[in-house]
């Protein structure tokens, strides 16, 4: 991984209490390859208050989990540029003696799929207490933590299923397995990656009601990544919206719903179905493809799939801010007209 440093000074930090946690600034991911350099995420600024959850949505491509996965630095073949404070220090700059520190320590990281995350031949207590043994805790006290925490996390018999395999394990358990391990260590942090993913609905909700009885037990930070709008209601503070790689919408969780001022997150939106209001007889749906990173286009990335794109779309490339009479930043040319009418598509 080649990283790429800017001069700084931190802002945050526990002399600090009240800075965010985490605060990733002008974040931007490249990856050689042999048909040139994809850039992969360009312009990312997000913070993660103490004790905040954030959400991350986009479609698949939009640079979400690239995103996530460059704040514990596990991009080896990447070109970082930008800086990523963490408790106060440039985790762009820290040595890999304090990125081993803050993995599984201090940041938890739960996996899109629990399933590849385990490690099939090593027993689900052997795993989960591995982080913990390696920090010097006796064999012991490590395995009572571990069956405390399967026991919390909704696993039945944690003592008998401590020395069960990850196969031995449904898609549910396995995942309630994967927060168990994230949380081990008692992280501030933790970054959740379409934890839901191919679960289906009730065991999607239960997992849900878990996360958020953990973060309010633990006190913990959680910056959930998806690419569910539907997953992120009642779960997160705030929300960043993606779209090739950038930042489009930044809003608290009710604004996106109903104020939003960006057209690709309007057709999100429209694209769900809805139990309330008035019944469609069809969805809305965005046309088009996400563009590939080796081939953006020019100007706005979303141009060619917005249905209001106008000239000057084609040309210029709009800044993430907040327009007049807006409530919250949009990188649309036309925010401000959106604003006027938040939520509404002509």
């Amino acid at each position: 991984m080649t990283v790429v440093l800017n001069d700084s000074t931190p802002q945050s930090g526990p002399e600090n209490p009240a800075a965010p946690l985490l605060d990733v600034k002008n974040l931007a991911i490249s990856f050689p390859t042999r048909q040139g350099v994809v850039r992969a995420v360009n312009g990312v600024r997000l913070s993660v208050g103490h004790h905040e959850r954030v959400g991350i949505v986009g479609e698949s491509g939009s640079g979400k989990t690239v995103t996530a996965l460059s704040i514990l630095r596990l991009l080896p073949t990447a070109i970082i540029e930008g800086e990523i404070w963490f408790d106060g220090v440039n985790l762009l700059e820290a040595s890999p003696e304090h990125m081993r520190e803050v993995r599984g320590r201090r940041v938890g990281y739960i996996f899109q799929d629990p399933l590849s995350a385990l490690n099939p031949v090593q027993t689900i207590g052997q795993q989960l207490t591995e982080p913990l043994r390696i920090r010097g805790m006796g064999k012991r006290e490590a395995r009572d933590r571990a069956m405390a925490l399967l026991d919390r996390v909704g696993i039945k018999n944690p003592r008998q299923r401590i020395t069960d395999h990850p196969h031995q394990f449904s898609g549910g358990m396995r995942q309630r397995v994967i927060i168990a391990m994230a949380l081990i260590a008692e992280p501030k942090l933790v970054i959740a990656d379409e934890p839901t993913t191919a679960l289906d609905v009730r065991v999607q909700a239960k997992v849900l009601d878990l996360l958020i009885e953990l973060a309010e037990e633990r006190q913990l930070a959680i910056l959930l990544i998806s690419h569910d709008l539907g997953i992120l209601a009642g779960f997160v503070d705030r929300v960043v919206v993606m779209y090739a790689g950038r930042p489009v919408e930044k809003c608290p969780i009710d604004q996106l719903y109903h104020a939003s001022i960006h057209p690709y997150t309007m057709g999100l939106l429209s694209s769900l179905p809805r139990l309330d209001g008035e019944v469609r007889q069809s969805l809305t749906t965005i046309g088009g493809q996400p563009p590939s990173a080796l081939d953006l286009p020019t100007g706005c990335p979303f141009h060619p799939r917005c249905r209001y794109a106008e000239p000057i779309c084609r040309e210029e490339e709009p800044e993430l801010l907040t327009p007049p009479g807006g409530q919250h930043a949009s990188a649309c040319h036309f925010a401000e007209r959106w604003a006027q009418n938040p939520g509404v598509m002509p």
